[in-house]
């Protein structure tokens, strides 16, 4: 389960490992998935393919809550690979 809130957005990233379903349980996201976005409200999902580059922020006004559902072979943090990224834990290579 995830919890953004409003304004916030997650470090735009991919995976080497993993692909990633986001089911969006209350609020509205906007998903970027390499070049498209959307928006995605309460009871949509999107997926995420494996290596995509991604972003997920919420644009509204109340906190975005969302269900995760990684799949792959490895899924373990260190399989992140970030290109920007609000926090400065920026780890391109």
């Amino acid at each position: 389960r995830i919890m953004v809130h409003p304004g916030a957005a997650l470090s735009l990233q991919s995976h080497m490992h993993r692909s990633e379903h986001w089911i969006v349980v209350e609020g509205s996201a906007r998903v970027t998935v390499d070049d498209m976005v959307k928006l995605v409200t309460e009871n949509e999902s999107v997926y995420i393919p494996l290596g995509a580059t991604h972003r997920l922020e919420n644009p509204g006004k109340v906190p975005l809550n969302l269900i995760e559902v990684q799949s792959g072979p490895y899924l373990g943090e260190d399989d992140i690979i970030r290109y920007e990224d609000v926090y400065a834990r920026v780890t391109a290579a």
